[in-house]
């Protein structure tokens, strides 16, 4: 018997385009910018996919500006994704992991209404072992009316997105972006090559009883982050919790996305400041988590709130179902979260 396609073949293109329709008089400049994002994550999948065959794992040798190794993916997408939002004009600076400085696209003319800054690849140091890793990016409109775009206008608080998402790299690939108009998933399929809807409108569960962070790190935590994690592993009603931490942020986001969860990375002794970057991976995740009914915070204020001061300004983080985050803040708002040590 031959398999029925679904009735539901929406792809991405069309759905972006659809969410044009939202806002009369749009220019179709965010339309297509999106686009090519998407266009990109296909060009990224299929090279993560044939990695282990055409001599692209491992390092490349350098160190990029965290003083993390490059991987040889890292390098490859971010040229990817460099080349495919540069082409068009939408774009006047981009923003990075890989680059020390925000890039300037638009050779100063002043052209580009939006500001783009993505993290390539995350999780890229798990590729090796055919781990899940992710595109993260979030992309503002510029501050400045004319000339060349500076730092400025990619230094703005995730309340002012326009629009994030991120695109897992798994057992398949999936794009997963909001607008503003909700949290909408795209799974790629290979044999047509076009990412079709397959979770419309996500919304995270309020409370949760499943966790991920990497306990591993607790002789590093502060007392009131210790204490957190007592409490996530009792529940929400005292019956117990479920541990899940694959070690990919973007894979750990999209599990609690789909079914419950909430995610840690806090500030150890190690790295008072926390380690996940702001711009590119915390303000764009909660962006998506807020659309969905979530929440995020650094622990003591909105992720969405936070005015950055640099391109790869540092936070803690915690993000997921709402009530479960609510509840963190409150507990270490009670805590002493003075790192031992510090």
């Amino acid at each position: 018997m031959t398999q029925q396609p679904s009735h539901n073949l929406i792809t991405v293109e069309s759905h972006i385009l659809d969410m044009q329709g939202l806002h009369p008089g749009a220019s179709g400049d965010f339309t297509s910018l999106l686009n090519d994002i998407a266009f990109a994550a296909k060009i990224i999948s299929r090279e993560v996919s044939r990695a282990g065959l055409v001599d692209i794992l491992g390092a490349t040798g350098d160190s990029n500006v965290q003083g993390e190794q490059v991987q040889k993916l890292d390098d490859y997408a971010n040229a990817t994704l460099k080349r495919c939002l540069g082409r068009r004009g939408q774009v006047c600076l981009l923003g990075s992991e890989e680059e020390e400085s925000a890039v300037d696209v638009d050779f100063g003319t002043g052209s580009g209404k939006y500001v783009v800054l993505f993290d390539p690849l995350d999780g890229s140091s798990n590729i090796d072992a055919n781990v899940s890793i992710g595109t993260i990016f979030g992309i503002y409109r510029r501050r400045s009316r004319n000339g060349a775009a500076t730092l400025g206008d990619a230094l703005q608080p995730g309340s002012s997105l326009v629009a994030a998402g991120y695109v897992v790299y798994g057992s398949s690939t999936m794009f997963v972006y909001t607008a503003g108009h909700g949290v909408h998933g795209f799974t790629l399929d290979p044999g047509i090559g076009e990412f079709l809807l397959s979770h419309e409108n996500v919304r995270i569960p309020f409370e949760t009883a499943t966790y991920s962070v990497n306990e591993g790190n607790e002789p590093l935590w502060t007392k009131g982050v210790q204490a957190v994690v007592r409490e996530l592993k009792r529940g929400p009603k005292g019956e117990g919790s479920t541990a899940r931490y694959i070690g990919s942020l973007v894979a750990d986001f999209h599990r609690n996305l789909l079914y419950g969860g909430v995610f840690l990375y806090p500030p150890s002794i190690k790295a008072a400041k926390g380690k996940l970057r702001l711009l590119y991976e915390a303000a764009p995740l909660a962006f998506l988590a807020e659309h969905a009914g979530g929440y995020a915070s650094d622990g003591h204020r909105p992720i969405l709130e936070i005015l950055p001061t640099d391109l790869h300004e540092r936070t803690p983080l915690y993000i997921g179902s709402r009530g479960t985050v609510l509840r963190i803040e409150k507990l270490l708002s009670e805590a002493d979260d003075a790192p031992d040590g510090l």
